[in-house]
Parts: C-alpha cells; structure tokens; sequence
C-alpha cells in the first residue's frame, strides 16, 4: 500500500508539533524542515485543524500546535483522515467498479483482508508513542534531545 503524500506530511507534521509540545510552530518552519511545499503542507494542517487534532494560534506570534486529541490519536485514524479514499482495487468502490472477475474473484478479499491488517497495525500507535522518549528525533527536529 502506498500513502498518499497528504497523509506523508500529515504525519511528519504531527511529529513536529508532538517534539515542540510546548511551543507553538509555523508550517513555513515545518515546511522548511522537511524541504517541502507550504502550500501543501498548509493545506494538510487545514484538514488537521477541522479534524481537531492540531490547534490554530492566529496572529503575529501565532501558529500551530498539537491537540491533546492529536496526541493521542491512532496513526490509522490519521492515514483514514488524509487517504479518504482507501479503494486499493477497482472492485471496492462504491457500485464494485467494472470488473469481468468480480463475481467470480477471491482477490477482493484478500486484499480487503490486508488493508484491515495495515490499519489494525497503524491503530496500535498514537503520535505520542511515534515521539516519546526519542531522542534521536528530538535532535532532528528540535535540535536537542528532550
């Protein structure tokens, strides 16, 4: 299965504001950390921020930071979240798409059964457990070890 790169930056986003728990961050910051689009990253934390796992601060000393939902939310309701469409195959969609084999074919639900898998395993972690006690990461993003 391969992410979409919303959900990429979503993730790297979330990680972010978990490091600077206490601070609040620019997406131009985050967006130049990771040497990515601001638009695009701007777009992710909207969807975020409806979402009501990261906070908007406006103004001159404004920016983002990282609900107390956002915390604790499942890695799997995040890629849910940005991914909307999970449809791996044609036959998933809504109305079973076009396909000659449908009726006949066992594929459907081998692959239904390996994206549950995929979601059952990102629903085990939260973003907390992605960035607590991870030093190595602190230093990355934050550049000191928390």
């Amino acid at each position: 299965m391969r992410l979409n790169i919303q959900t990429d930056y979503a993730l790297r986003l979330m990680m972010h504001l978990a490091v600077k728990r206490d601070g609040l961050v620019s997406a131009a910051e985050t967006a130049n950390l990771f040497g990515v689009s601001k638009s695009h990253l701007m777009k992710v934390a909207s969807a975020l921020v409806r979402a009501g796992y990261v906070e908007s601060v406006r103004g001159r000393s404004g920016g983002l930071r990282l609900s107390p939902e956002g915390f604790a939310v499942s890695v799997g309701d995040v890629v849910r979240l940005m991914e909307g469409d999970l449809d791996v195959v044609e036959c998933f969609q809504k109305g079973g798409g076009e396909c000659l084999i449908s009726p006949a074919c066992k594929l459907r639900g081998a692959l239904h059964r390996a994206l549950e898998a995929f979601l059952t395993v990102l629903d085990q972690y939260t973003v907390d457990d992605l960035t607590a006690n991870n030093a190595k990461l602190f230093s990355l993003l934050d550049g000191e070890a928390a």
